[in-house]
Parts: structure tokens; sequence; C-alpha cells
């Protein structure tokens, strides 16, 4: 599990840089609430901001939002401790601004106390426009123990057109002498504007997949064989970008109430019963056909068939069919998701060498079908009895195309939704 606390210095950030800033933030927020299937999501993002006081004319830290050591991630709550950031706390005269108050938070009272997870990984981004000079030897110590307890800090200096600019660079580059000694710090120059901001969005976001988003195992199985006696290629499948979760799941219900059949392992076990009277149900008097939207509300369809077509599964088999040239496929025929390929660590294959290591042997034979398939600019039409957006198997065969890379991962497309072109090819590979 990755903890991400996010501290910002308003003291140096210009108010559209700002408001750039609080963007970004809410971005990935809305990234992390939409990104798990989960009703429940861990709770691993902080907020702290550092001011200063115009009354006592000292530095200040506050903590916008903190993440429940127990508890589940509050999308409306984070949203307004963003929102809710002084807008006032800009000082443009300002080159060096002392007190980072990263000792205050690299503390058993703030960081320390997010997460009880023993695994956690805790991460610490610091966004400013100018930092320190130096680094005393209290915020020394705590970035070095911090370093014992493998939290890494990133410090992020948006650089800024001033007066003072040669001062400014003569501190970045001393405070960078002071943390160079230090594996788990690092500072990165970036220029202020929204594309730069977009591409760490990405960087946090990954930073929070890391532990969310468990790859999904495909095995491309082959007609003949590859390498001696294997036949198939084992790979681990990413979705290509993140999806909003519809809430639409199957249930059953009685028919006698219309109500929910909550323990369906219980229900298998023991026989159906009314949740209402406690009777038990024969199998006639159980809708199987019902769906469940959110926690709250339940609709019955006739047309809605659960059985087979829902059950979930771990893994996908694809049988390549033929190799396609991609110069004649017309990208209008493809309107699925796409997921991007890559060897899988661990698979179960036949190695054609006892001396040849499997895992190694499949990333060898993934990368030569890239290259080849590459440079011949063609690809290849896969069939699946399983349809990859819903992990679900159905009754007809799902078609895909399986595009390569210049040496790196492939891309699957799904074609599923355009019957037409599934039409031609059935008939194309019938002829």
């Amino acid at each position: 599990m990755v903890l991400v606390c996010f501290v910002i210095d308003l003291r140096s950030l210009p108010p559209q840089l700002l408001r750039d800033v609080k963007q970004s933030l809410l971005e990935v927020a809305n990234f992390y609430a939409t990104s798990s299937e989960s009703e429940s999501l861990r709770d691993k993002i902080g907020l702290c901001y550092v001011f200063r006081n115009r009354i006592s004319s000292s530095n200040e830290l506050k903590i916008a939002y903190s993440p429940s050591p127990r508890g589940n991630f509050d999308l409306r709550d984070f949203h307004h401790a963003v929102n809710h950031l002084p807008t006032d706390s800009f000082l443009p005269e300002i080159d060096d601004p002392g007190d980072l108050k990263l000792s205050n938070i690299l503390s058993d009272q703030v960081l320390y106390s997010w997460g009880v997870d023993k695994d956690i990984v805790r991460k610490v981004i610091v966004l400013s426009s100018c930092f320190p000079q130096y680094v005393d030897s209290h915020l020394q110590k705590s970035l070095m123990d911090a370093a014992d307890k493998c939290v890494s800090v990133e410090f992020l200096l948006f650089e800024q057109k001033s007066d003072h600019l040669t001062d400014t660079l003569q501190n970045v580059s001393n405070f960078l002498r002071s943390i160079s000694d230090l594996d788990n710090c690092s500072l990165q120059t970036y220029l202020p504007n929204v594309r730069v901001l977009h591409g760490l969005v990405k960087q946090w976001i990954e930073d929070l997949k890391d532990d969310m988003e468990k790859p999904l195992q495909a095995r491309f199985l082959f007609k003949t064989n590859l390498v001696g006696s294997m036949n198939q290629i084992s790979c681990n499948l990413y979705v290509s970008v993140n999806k909003i979760v519809d809430g639409f799941s199957p249930c059953q219900t009685c028919r006698c109430h219309g109500m929910l059949l909550e323990d369906g392992i219980r229900n298998r076990i023991h026989g159906y019963s009314c949740p209402v009277t406690g009777h038990g149900l024969e199998t006639c008097n159980v809708i199987e056909n019902s769906v469940k939207v959110g926690e709250k509300t339940l609709l019955f369809l006739p047309s809605f068939q659960s059985s087979m077509k829902f059950q979930r599964i771990a893994s996908i088999d694809f049988h390549v069919i033929e190799r396609i040239n991609l110069g004649s496929l017309s990208e209008g025929s493809i309107m699925g998701d796409s997921y991007f390929v890559i060897p899988s660590a661990c698979h179960e294959v036949e190695a054609a060498s006892d001396d040849i290591d499997q895992s190694e042997l499949n990333a060898q034979v993934f990368q030569g079908l890239c290259g080849a398939l590459h440079s011949l600019d063609q690809g290849l039409v896969c069939s699946s009895n399983c349809n990859i957006e819903t992990m679900r198997e159905v009754a007809f065969h799902c078609y895909y195309i399986l595009q390569p890379s210049d040496n790196g991962p492939m891309l699957l497309r799904d074609q599923r939704k355009s019957l037409v072109f599934l039409t031609s090819i059935d008939v194309f590979f019938l002829q």
C-alpha cells in the first residue's frame, strides 16, 4: 500500500499556479475515487500546507486532510479541503522560505500515524517555488529517520521569473547539495504550466495505482508451436484508460416479497429462505434475473440472464486465429476498449529446454513475436469466449486485435462492439 502526502508551500505559489495545483489534486482524487470496484476505498491521500501567520510572522503547518487509519477515502471532504486552501498566503518577495515544517510532518503525530499496515509505503511530495538555502540539523535528522522508515520525500520546484532569480538558483543549488547524500530524497524542477501539471498528475496516479490495479492474467494460444513444444504465451493485461464502475451487479431475490437474498453461499448449502418471513423457498420462488443498482435499488429484468454469463473469471484464454495487415484495418471497426499487454513473470508453460528459465523464455518469445509483427506491420486476430469488459463468460465469440509496438508492450483492442466487422471476420476465415 502506498500512502501519499502532499505538502503545499502557499507562501511561494502565485495565485494562478495555486489554482492549477488545486485542480491537479482534485483530478488525482477523482481518479482514485473511481478506480476501484470495491464499495470501500482505503484512505491513503494526505494534504498539508505551509503558510506565514501574518500576526506572529511565523511559519505554520496546517493539516487540511488526514487519512483515517482504518477509514475509507472521503472524496467530498478532500474536495472541501482542497477548495478551502487559503488563497492570500503568497509572498512575492520570498526567496528563502526558511522552515518547511517537514520535521512536523515526518513525525509520529502526523505521517507515521497514518496507515496501520506493516507493509505500507509512505511518500511525501513537497510543491514549492523556492526552497531554503540549507537543511538544518533538525530537518536532516528527520529526513534520515524517514529513510530508515522507507519514506521517500520528493521536492518539486516550480521555476518562477523574478528579479532575484540568481539568489533563488543559488539557494536551490545549496539545498540540493544538502540532500544529495540522502537516498530517499530527490529534487525535480518544472515549468509552472498546465501541461507539466498534467504529467505530474499521471505520475501521482501511478503511485496510487501500484497497489490498486491487479493485472488480468491471460494466455494467447497458437495453432502451432512457437518454440519446441511451447504453443502459448502468458501475459498480464492492464486497462489503458480508467473506467467508472457502473454500480450494477446481478443478484437473487425472493418472488414473494422481492427482497434481496444476501448470503448466496449459505443459501446454496442450507437452501433458500425468505428474508421477511424466514420460510424456506423452492427454486421456482427464487428470481435469478434481478439486478442490484447501488445499495438500495433492486430491478427485476426478465431478459437479464445470470448463470454462466455473470460468473467472474480470473484469467482469459485468447485463441490466435490469423495475422492481419494493420494498414488495411479500418479504425472505424474498432470501437471497444484497449489493454496493454506485457509478458507475465509467473506462468505455467512447458519450456522448450530445461536449461532455460520458463519466465525468461516466455518474455523472449513475447518480444520476438512483437518485433516480428512490428516489422511486418501486422497484428493478430484473436477470439475468446470472455467479454473482457465485464470479465464474464459469454455464449458467443468475442474478437480482439493484438497490435505490436517497437520493443515495448503490445496493445489488445476490443472489437466485440462491431457486429458488422465480426461477421466479416467469420466469413473471411470460413472461405
